[in-house]
């Protein structure tokens, strides 16, 4: 039956390639008729995907089909004034048992928002509503599209631009899916301060500067004494180099508490990339290496990195196991663009724990296992993974393959299944 329905779909989107333009041209339209005033966007996006030795065969092996579908609509009564609106529809067919939030939503809004920001594209501007944000490389605060009910935010954004800087303030609540209930905001679950961005300052790079609080209350989510109250500080630099090499390194500081424990916490990416053609193929290398503290038992306080709320897929492993929190990790990621459209993308990651005795977590940032006397190893594991996206007019064709292999820590500590990741993905935008 799960064949059938990945077949089914590969013929639905091959019947929508014979009005691929539909989209296009009804925007068209729509555009002449209220003089670039207002659009319309829709996206219907499949995965058929199989999972076996989930989390390391802590869970049981999964093959399901997921089907997400979108409907909005951006208006601009004025020049400066820009409304939109999303609705959102995710189902799991053949899941198996009750499919939780991250994959089952029904009909909801996943935007709406109001946006007051000069035609001119400089000068203040202000934002506000519900709305799918993403700040730098995402490690931090993003809205992976990955995930099929894809993170939003209840938002209130105040900020200055020119072509140089963008200086904000906001506050953020992430929304969680509700199932068959209205989803609205965590309240007690925010993040508030400042994101700022400076492009070429001296030399042709982007550097971002932030002061970032997550508050977290029991109702929002803290489940020790308490409350939670973390502040970061962190800069991001992303430079070009001579001979198409280009360089980004990210670091972040962390003080606060978490209960009564006060929190001094660590992370920081540094990637180096190259662009080459290799027999007229342009191709893409880059080697990463990312670190994120954990907790010293012994210290008396708490050293576990918070990893906030990051568009997490694809930054330690096209599986996504693991998060960035307690964690030393490598990744190489090279890829291959046969065509202009067409492109193959070959990854690896290797990762051991920061500190032996603290947990390994999962990319949401929760605890996956942790070694009852902190002698359990330190080397997680090592994942390869393969992939490919074709793009087709509207459309977008997936496939792809990931195995995790696991190491000493993994294998003392849990079932040590090797965890592997098979799918096909389709989706069709405008």
């Amino acid at each position: 039956m799960r064949q059938w329905c990945a077949c089914a779909a590969l013929f639905f989107i091959s019947a929508l390639h014979a009005q691929e333009n539909l989209g296009t041209d009804l925007n068209k339209y729509l555009s002449e008729k209220t003089d670039k005033r207002f659009q319309v966007l829709a996206e219907v996006k499949q995965r058929a995907e199989n999972r076996t030795g989930p989390v390391f065969g802590r869970d049981r092996d999964l093959a399901a089909d997921f089907i997400r579908f979108r409907f909005g609509a951006v208006y601009k009564p004025v020049a400066w004034i820009k409304l939109s609106g999303l609705a959102q529809d995710t189902r799991a067919p053949w899941y198996g048992l009750p499919a939780p939030g991250n994959v089952r939503d029904p009909l909801d809004l996943q935007e709406g928002y109001a946006e007051f920001f000069s035609p001119k594209q400089s000068g203040p501007g202000f934002n506000i509503g519900r709305q799918m944000i993403s700040y730098g490389d995402t490690r931090l605060i993003g809205s992976p599209q990955w995930a099929y009910t894809a993170r939003t935010w209840d938002n209130a954004r105040l900020y200055w631009v020119n072509k140089r800087v963008k200086l904000e303030f906001m506050g953020l609540s992430t929304i969680v899916p509700r199932g068959n209930a209205f989803n609205r905001p965590v309240l007690g679950d925010r993040i508030w301060g400042t994101y700022n961005t400076f492009k070429d300052v001296g030399v042709k790079n982007v550097v971002d500067v932030y002061v970032l609080r997550h508050d977290q209350n029991r109702p929002g989510g803290f489940t020790g004494v308490g409350t939670l109250g973390i502040t970061l500080f962190g800069t991001r630099w992303a430079v070009p180099l001579p001979r198409n090499f280009r360089f980004t390194v990210e670091t972040v500081r962390q003080t606060g508490h978490v209960g009564p424990l006060p929190h001094r916490a660590f992370g920081w990416v540094g990637l180096i990339g190259y662009k080459t053609v290799i027999k007229k193929k342009p191709v893409d290398f880059a080697n990463e290496y990312k670190y994120a503290s954990g907790t010293d038992p012994t210290s008396g306080r708490s050293g576990t990195f918070d990893q906030l709320y990051p568009a997490a897929h694809d930054k330690l492993g096209h599986v996504d196991l693991i998060g960035w929190r307690n964690i030393h990790n490598i990744r190489s990621v090279n890829t291959l663009n046969m065509r202009k459209q067409w492109t193959w993308t070959l990854m690896y990651n290797c990762s051991w724990l920061a500190d032996p005795r603290d947990a390994l977590y999962n990319a949401q940032g929760r605890v996956i296992v942790r070694s009852a006397n902190g002698r359990a190893g330190r080397y997680v594991g090592q994942e390869v993974d393969l992939y490919t996206n074709y793009v087709w007019g509207n459309i977008t064709i997936g496939a792809g393959i990931g195995q995790f292999i696991p190491g000493t820590f993994v294998k003392n500590t849990t079932p040590g299944a090797h965890s592997r990741l098979v799918y096909l993905s389709t989706a069709y935008t405008f």
